[in-house]
């Protein structure tokens, strides 16, 4: 189970105790934002990207912005495209509603997009579809090792 290798991995930390488990599912930005109990922007989404030679790319960003394709390409040195639903899991280890940044297969790079920043704690998945973290953005990139771009956009923008 994924949100079990998510807790291992944040234990070191001491960021595990900061997990939630919902009996809701949090699979979509609406969802998890219902189940935390706040606003869609503070939910830390994570997308799942085809990288340069095979690699992979996952981008947490807020719940309310989306890729502005130009700056993904200028950031990541290639165009923005999602991987299937098949692809995520392979890749990352985790099932689509549930792809997080934690407890990954090697190899995969984490940018973290700056929408994050604007927020005193942010909720991205941990590991499953029905679960978040409560993190600052710097336990995010603690977490991670993630580092800041700008590759989003407000989706109103």
């Amino acid at each position: 189970m994924s949100i079990a290798r998510v807790r291992e991995a944040l234990k070191p930390l001491g960021l595990d105790q900061f997990i939630m488990e919902f009996e809701v599912s949090s699979a979509t930005v609406p969802l998890a934002a219902a189940a935390a109990g706040v606003p869609e922007a503070q939910i830390a989404k994570t997308l799942s990207f085809h990288g340069l030679e095979g690699s992979t790319i996952l981008v947490v960003c807020a719940g309310d912005t989306r890729i502005d394709n130009p700056k993904f390409k200028a950031a990541c040195g290639t165009k923005a495209r999602m991987l299937s639903a098949a692809e995520a899991q392979e890749r990352t280890g985790h099932m689509v509603g549930g792809v997080c940044p934690f407890a990954l297969k090697p190899g995969v790079q984490v940018f973290l997009d700056d929408s994050l920043r604007r927020f005193t704690h942010i909720y991205p998945s941990a590991g499953n579809d029905k679960s978040a973290i409560k993190l600052t953005p710097a336990q995010l990139a603690q977490a991670t090792g993630g580092m800041w771009v700008d590759v989003c956009k407000l989706m109103d923008t």
